[in-house]
């Protein structure tokens, strides 16, 4: 028997294209992007958390020698959004990442672990988490959930 998995997402081409919302999160994933440490990747990965309250948290990566000591911006700041507010619930995430050495002109994704992650906050809180991806330019992508990134990991969870 064959089953396919079909994902849906809006694409932006401009910031201005988003809901003042979502550009307020975006805006403050690049920011948080410019304050990564990445003195060996050289890659500066921002993301921004959006609670019920309308609180935003900010995280980048943080590398260290000690691979794989580090940690994704994206844990980062979902983290600190569950030890600063723990009783507040994700709405949303932006992400977004540039180079030192190269044009991010893609949206860059969350990894695996990250993805992990962020479905177990959905699926503990009962409440979908948008998802809005972007490199440094170009498209902007809006995912509905994060079960959208990690479509099986619904049906293994809650």
């Amino acid at each position: 028997m064959k089953q396919d998995i079909t994902i849906s997402y809006d694409v932006f081409d401009r910031l201005e294209d988003l809901s003042p919302e979502d550009q307020k999160l975006l805006e403050a994933a690049t920011k948080a992007a410019k304050d990564a440490y990445a003195p060996y990747s050289k890659f500066h990965v921002g993301a921004a958390v959006l609670t019920d309250n309308g609180n935003i948290i900010v995280g980048n990566n943080q590398e260290n020698l000690a691979y794989p000591s580090g940690l994704c911006a994206e844990r980062v700041a979902v983290f600190s959004t569950s030890a600063l507010y723990p009783n507040q619930k994700i709405m949303a995430i932006a992400i977004t990442a540039f180079s030192e050495q190269f044009v991010t002109d893609k949206p860059v994704s969350p990894c695996g672990a990250c993805r992990q992650v962020l479905i177990e906050y959905e699926i503990r809180d009962n409440q979908p988490i948008r998802c809005i991806l972007r490199g440094s330019t170009g498209q902007i992508f809006v995912f509905k959930s994060i079960h959208d990134l990690l479509p099986l990991q619904g049906n293994f969870l809650g």
